[in-house]
């Protein structure tokens, strides 16, 4: 598992805010385990502090403003973003003012002042969140979709009506060595059209060529672009320090024209979705009780426990594949790997126990009547934890339709849509 991470000295950086024009200083300073990112006004009375958490989320267009009581800080997402591509997870951000400074419209600078503190493991974990199912947010045709996987990866396409940027796209998954190469030094951006109607919603008052790149009719008006697709590039930057308002998890982000505003909201999203996972009316069901409610008996029960129920929604459990496996002796006897379709009737009697658990004791059994979308991704092997997880797209009193993920040390091994009939012995 990941550690947490902090800085080991403090740094500071003063300049002037890109939207607010407020001259402003800011100090970053280590933080302990699990305190998050917090942002201090320090210019203010009682020192308010301002946690960089969804909640915190207030509207301002074309920027991400937090704030608490009468207390905000404008424009935090080129911060965010490089906190969230270094893995920093805690720190103080002391202000004084009403806006993060900004240095040249990239995260880039702030990357080299965390990078000059200092980053330092600490001895907590880091808690990363996974994705049993896809969950997707649209508005005015823009949407994000966030889809499964054992990694963080953001893909974005980029379309505007302009014949300099036209449809640009760019993929990558998110590790250190990517972000501070690849994607920290893409600049914001604002088409030479629009910078008298930002003007007008008060946005842009700190911006100058060296913090902006503006965009004229067929050429940049102010120097060369950092990369031929950067305006794209920078979405993605912006939609990372978005994500770290929430909590870390690993999943491929596909987003089509996304901006701040819709980034919040598949915030929210999420928030919402973490917060129904880690609902308090979870059960966990040892091997008798299991069998309580399943017919399957060694050696052909291949469930050991059920560490998380959501009635009607969502279960997870756990199959501890041993060597002294019956079938390990046939398949193979020199190379033992788990057969596939026994994979598959684990996540089948894991989804079992979610549909009989109401009908327990009525003499229903849930019999597996189709299989579809079957992927049968990495072997399994003596020794290995299978997870299964199973989330309930249908469920009837006569028939149920799950979709089914089976993981080993959180890398997806199979998955598989099955579709169950519910009747009696």
């Amino acid at each position: 598992m990941e550690q947490q991470r902090t800085i080991k000295e403090e740094v500071s950086y003063s300049g002037i805010g890109l939207h607010t024009r407020a001259k402003s200083t800011i100090i970053l300073k280590p933080a302990p385990p699990f305190s998050g990112v917090q942002l201090v006004r320090v210019d203010l009375p009682q020192k308010p502090v301002i946690k960089a958490e969804i909640s915190s989320v207030t509207s301002a267009p074309r920027r991400t403003t937090l704030r608490a009581g009468n207390a905000e800080v404008h424009t935090v997402e080129h911060l965010m973003a490089a906190l969230m591509g270094l893995g920093i997870d805690n720190l103080t951000v002391e202000v004084n003012a009403n806006e993060i400074p900004e240095v040249d419209g990239s995260a880039a600078p702030f990357v080299e002042m965390l990078i000059k503190a200092g980053i330092q493991d600490q001895k907590e974990k880091k808690v990363r969140k996974t994705f049993t199912r896809s969950i997707s947010i649209s508005e005015d045709g823009a949407s994000i979709i966030v889809i499964p996987a054992d990694e963080l990866k953001i893909s974005f396409i980029l379309d505007y009506d302009h014949p300099f940027i036209k449809t640009q796209f760019a993929s990558f998954s998110i590790t250190r060595a990517i972000f501070e190469k690849e994607l920290s030094p893409a600049r914001t951006f604002c088409m030479e059209t629009e910078i008298e109607e930002l003007m007008k919603q008060g946005c842009g008052k700190g911006a100058h060529y060296g913090n902006t790149v503006v965009i004229g009719e067929n050429k940049i008006k102010n120097g060369e672009l950092r990369f031929a697709n950067e305006f794209v590039r920078h979405k993605i930057l912006d939609l990372m320090g978005d994500l770290l308002l929430g909590q870390p998890f690993n999943a491929h982000i596909l987003a089509t024209r996304s901006g701040h505003r819709l980034n919040i909201a598949l915030m929210q999203k999420l928030q919402k979705h973490f917060a129904e996972e880690d609902a308090p009316d979870n059960q966990t069901l040892d091997i008798e009780k299991i069998q309580e409610i399943l017919p399957h008996r060694h050696p052909f029960l291949f469930v050991d426990k059920i560490i998380k129920i959501v009635e009607n929604k969502t279960i997870v459990g756990i199959k501890n594949v041993t060597f002294n496996e019956s079938f390990f002796s046939g398949h193979f006897p020199n190379k033992p790997i788990m057969p596939g379709v026994l994979i598959v009737e684990a996540m089948a009697q894991t989804a079992g126990v979610l549909m009989l658990k109401k009908w327990k004791g009525s003499g229903k059994l849930a019999y597996l009547a189709a299989i579809d979308k079957v992927k049968l991704r990495h072997p399994v092997f003596p020794g290995d934890q299978l997870r299964l997880e199973i989330e309930v797209k249908r469920i009837r009193q006569e028939a149920g339709k799950v979709a089914a993920i089976a993981r080993v040390d959180n890398r997806i091994v199979a998955e598989a849509e099955l579709l169950f009939s519910l009747s009696h012995a």
